[in-house]
């Protein structure tokens, strides 16, 4: 009898197809925005067969859905409601994986002169002053919750046709920039990796304020008993590991690192 070999290969890749196993993380939009989950998914399956549903929100919805215990892990940056979380038994721990940091992106010409600032709130103290058009992502994620901690030490109640809030990812929110020319808060990899930036240029970086560090939380079993919390520990395992920190450090456009790895072991 002749065997099949086409038929078998096909039967065999459905047959590990259907096997692999799959797990729900909620994830930001600056970290989808910056590309890097093309790069890192595949060599996450090759190397553990896990299949990587991202949903991708802010982080404050990140955590909602943690909370909900409708995914399996998180990997959010905004440390106090991270520490939250955790507090309140959603999260079972918490990894630092990688890092970059915020920028202020604005006009070329730079009205408000916020390269010349000497701290992130001097630069939104110069905006503020002269009432350039501002966009805010204004949808509670990490880059949000960061862009208004540094209004209020700025001691400034950002209001007005000048400050836009739009209630979008990052990605939309330096679309609507863009069209406006308007200053805005990013974080460094979405900026780098986004096309249209028109007339718009980095403005400001360099404060230790503006920090960013990217955490992974698996969301608690004990709290959420149906989560894949083997899977989150396996992908745990392969985010804090060596494949993870070559593919993260090695990630560059135009020859800039996006995000630096930091993961203690």
């Amino acid at each position: 009898m002749k065997l099949n070999w086409k038929a078998l290969v096909a039967a065999s890749l459905l047959a590990t197809a259907s096997s692999a196993e799959t797990l729900r993380m909620a994830v930001t939009t600056s970290f989808y925005n910056s590309g890097l989950s093309e790069i890192l998914l595949p060599a996450i399956k090759a190397d553990t067969g896990l299949d990587v549903e991202l949903i991708v929100v802010g982080t404050g919805q990140a955590l909602r859905l943690g909370e909900a215990g409708d995914v399996d892990a998180i990997l959010v940056h905004a440390r106090a409601a991270e520490e939250s979380f955790l507090a309140q038994g959603f999260g079972s721990h918490r990894r630092e994986i990688m890092y970059n940091d915020f920028v202020f992106i604005g006009p070329a010409d730079d009205p408000a002169n916020v390269t010349a600032a000497k701290s992130a709130v001097e630069a939104l103290q110069s905006i503020a002053a002269i009432q350039a058009l501002f966009v805010s992502r204004g949808d509670d994620s990490g880059t949000n919750k960061k862009e208004l901690k540094l209004w209020a030490e700025a001691e400034i109640a950002p209001v007005g046709r000048w400050y836009r809030a739009v209630g979008s990812g990052m990605g939309a929110t330096l679309n609507v920039a863009s069209g406006m020319n308007a200053y805005t808060f990013s974080d460094r990899a979405s900026w780098l990796n986004f096309g249209n930036k028109g007339d718009l240029a980095l403005l400001y970086a360099g404060d230790p304020a503006l920090f960013n560090q990217y955490a992974y939380i698996p969301v608690n079993p004990d709290r959420w008993p149906h989560v894949r919390y083997d899977l989150a520990m396996q992908l745990e395992s392969w985010l804090t590991g060596e494949k993870a920190a070559e593919l993260i450090n090695g990630y560059t456009i135009n020859g800039e690192h996006l995000f630096i790895f930091n993961a203690v072991p």
